[in-house]
């Protein structure tokens, strides 16, 4: 009797795990799909904005996240048959993909932490040298349509204040036709609006497009920080499940 009662008691836990597995794996999808989102939304929103940093880190971390979500999909698939035909192998298989994918999200979320670190001292460094120095030169429209936009999207004028541009290539150029600023720094956009440098006809805004494009990109590495360590402790338990059932399955009889 006590040997059945052991029988039934191993076959109760070892479908407990199973379920445990599926669970997983529906929240392992979902945390997939959030991971692929937030790399997605992180290249696509803004995403000219790039041109103005100095390093690639943010995008490459954004790159290792959308890698991470499109692996989690057949990762999924891969531990729902795992589960359903109870072969080592496979769950063996199952937990190395597992594993590879935490590693991508590890490192994905030690760039943006690190990139996090320094994004303030970058953009200081090399903002109002890229504005100045790239805006509306020949082999260099990315730069000009970023900061274009950079400046009607956030509102603001110059990488520190708007007198930034007073000393540019732009401004000292016939191209800019006696302009103070680029028409992108008005409130209402309208031809050679840029000759009037008031408060009235200009954004003037504390800290100018350093702080505006530092607080965006601040919230992005957050953003992508948090899905990472969340989907990868999710992960954890997985591989735990995974290991366990693997034992299970090990101990039964052929």
């Amino acid at each position: 009797m006590s040997v059945v009662y052991k029988d039934d008691q191993e076959d109760w836990l070892t479908v407990c795990l199973k379920y445990l597995l599926f669970v997983f794996n529906f929240l392992f999808w979902v945390g997939g799909a959030a991971v692929l989102g937030v790399g997605v939304w992180t290249l696509v929103e803004k995403s000219d904005y790039l041109s103005l940093l100095a390093s690639s880190t943010f995008a490459v971390s954004a790159y290792i996240l959308i890698l991470a979500g499109s692996l989690v999909v057949v990762t999924g698939f891969l531990g729902c048959c795992a589960v359903v035909r109870e072969q080592r192998s496979c769950l063996s298989t199952y937990f190395f993909c597992l594993l590879f994918i935490f590693l991508i999200e590890l490192v994905a979320g030690v760039l943006a932490y690190v990139y996090y670190q320094r994004l303030s001292e970058e953009l200081k460094q090399h903002l109002n040298q890229t504005m100045s120095e790239n805006y509306a030169q020949p082999g260099r429209e990315a730069v000009t349509l970023a900061v274009d936009r950079l400046q009607q999207d956030f509102k603001c004028c110059g990488s520190n204040n708007s007198h930034d541009w007073m000393v540019s290539a732009y401004i000292s150029s016939r191209l800019a036709e006696r302009r103070v600023v680029p028409d992108s720094c008005c409130k209402t956009i309208t031809p050679l609006c840029g000759q009037r440098d008031h408060p009235s006809n200009i954004y003037k805004v504390e800290g100018g497009c350093i702080t505006k494009l530092e607080q965006f990109l601040a919230d992005h590495l957050l953003v992508i920080g948090a899905v990472g360590i969340g989907v990868a402790c999710l992960q954890i338990c997985g591989m735990v499940f995974t290991c366990c059932l693997y034992r299970r399955i090990k101990m039964e009889p052929y």
